[in-house]
């Protein structure tokens, strides 16, 4: 077994490497003065066991191709097998045609996944579930829910309510509610154009009580900081959030600062830069541990499901 990492997130696969005690594989990843990637191993990897850690975050589109030219080089070099590490899958949200002439770009990067010679992919909560029959290969998809709901039992909330943003996320919403003994609350809400979102009217008692948003992606913390006025309207005692990937585009930062939250709790999925970081409002748990005891069962062909059971 031999760990290879993108330029999206390396403090997470050297924390990856150090769970499993692997050294990081050797390799050349720059670019050329006009943008284009250039990537090359600098050691043997013919028969081995690839792990390629890479994140489809900010840029998504370089990180992508990024991704891409370095599973071919791995191919070329005659690895036995290749899987591709994905903590935030991009393009989840484009999972089906919901308008007309639009594409299904959730498939689209599958397709290219398996054409470039992924073998295997293994991701972290994914936005749709079907992503996963996009593909012709296996998909582990891993769960956030017991980083994160560790963290919660830890902060001993009396009188916890979880919400869901959305009717999307109830399912989510559910297992966080059942794994911590919590009632469950349901934002209905409607979305007029892509990123704009207008809250509606909350399902559920949340007056007076601790309350927990929870979802897989802050974006632009749009529908989340509403999510949070809302709950303060309805009286709500305490206003926390969980969310998984931390995509944090435009204003999010500036949104949550300025938001009812007194804490947003995300994962590492993604890496966040220093100047985002500087909110004192986010809490940052790894999922390190959780990935590198998957990445080990994969190649030892032992179950990966039952790390949740």
């Amino acid at each position: 077994m031999k760990i290879f990492s993108g330029s999206s997130n390396p403090k997470l696969a050297k924390e990856i490497c150090k769970y499993l005690n692997k050294p990081m594989g050797e390799c050349i990843l720059k670019t050329f003065s006009d943008g284009e990637i250039q990537f090359q191993i600098t050691e043997n990897v013919r028969g081995e066991d690839i792990f390629i850690i890479q994140s489809t975050s900010y840029e998504v589109n370089f990180h992508l191709m990024e991704l891409l030219i370095m599973v071919d080089a791995f191919k070329r070099a005659s690895a036995e097998r290749i899987t591709a590490v994905i903590p935030y899958y991009g393009y989840a949200r484009q999972d089906r045609k919901d308008k007309p002439r639009v594409p299904i770009t959730a498939r689209l990067v599958a397709d290219l996944l398996e054409t470039a010679g992924v073998n295997r992919v293994l991701t972290m909560d994914l936005h749709a579930h079907q992503i996963q029959g996009f593909f012709s290969i296996p998909v582990d998809n891993l769960f956030a829910a017991p980083v994160l709901c560790e963290y919660i039992q830890n902060l001993n909330i009396d009188d916890l309510v979880i919400v869901s943003p959305d009717a999307g996320g109830v399912e989510r919403a559910r297992m966080f509610a059942k794994r911590l003994n919590a009632n469950l609350a349901i934002i209905d809400k409607r979305r007029p154009a892509p990123n704009v979102s207008e809250l509606m009217n909350i399902i559920g008692d949340v007056e007076g009580r601790a309350t927990i948003v929870v979802d897989d992606i802050v974006d632009t913390a749009g529908t989340l900081t509403q999510t949070g006025v809302a709950l303060k309207g309805k009286g709500a005692r305490r206003i926390l959030a969980a969310c998984t990937h931390p995509v944090l585009s435009g204003k999010a930062v500036e949104r949550i600062e300025s938001s009812p939250y007194e804490e947003l709790i995300v994962t590492d999925t993604i890496q966040m830069p220093e100047e985002k970081r500087k909110c004192k409002k986010f809490t940052i748990l790894s999922v390190a541990n959780l990935f590198g005891e998957a990445i080990k069962r994969i190649h030892e062909s032992s179950s990966v499901s039952s790390l949740f059971n």
